[in-house]
């Protein structure tokens, strides 16, 4: 799976210079990433509407572009598919109450 997001955050990285008239991606990136946030929430509320009628072929669909638009949105802002991994890494073993704990307000 990784290898698979990996490779779809390096494909977005390199349209960041592409045309925005020849991709989709290059079209996000260059609305800035203020529109790469909102389309990433617009992706996220489609998966939980699919989450909630409990149609797993849509859920697994909208999820799909969940992550696209996810990665989309962290190269807009030139955070890195990798730092995002770093801090699940830092987090394994720690039980999720403790960590949210751990954050403060």
């Amino acid at each position: 799976m990784s290898d698979t997001l990996h490779t779809l955050a390096a494909t977005i990285a390199a349209r960041k210079s592409s045309d925005p008239d020849s991709s989709w991606t290059a079209r996000l990136l260059a609305a800035g990433p203020e529109k790469a946030a909102e389309k990433f929430g617009e992706e996220a509320i489609e998966a939980v509407i699919e989450a909630v009628r409990g149609d797993k072929e849509r859920l697994t669909e909208e999820a799909a572009d969940v992550l696209y638009h996810l990665l989309v949105m962290l190269t807009a802002r030139d955070v890195t598919l990798d730092e995002v991994l770093s801090v699940l890494d830092r987090r394994a073993g720690t039980s999720g109450l403790d960590e949210k704990a751990n954050r403060g307000s």
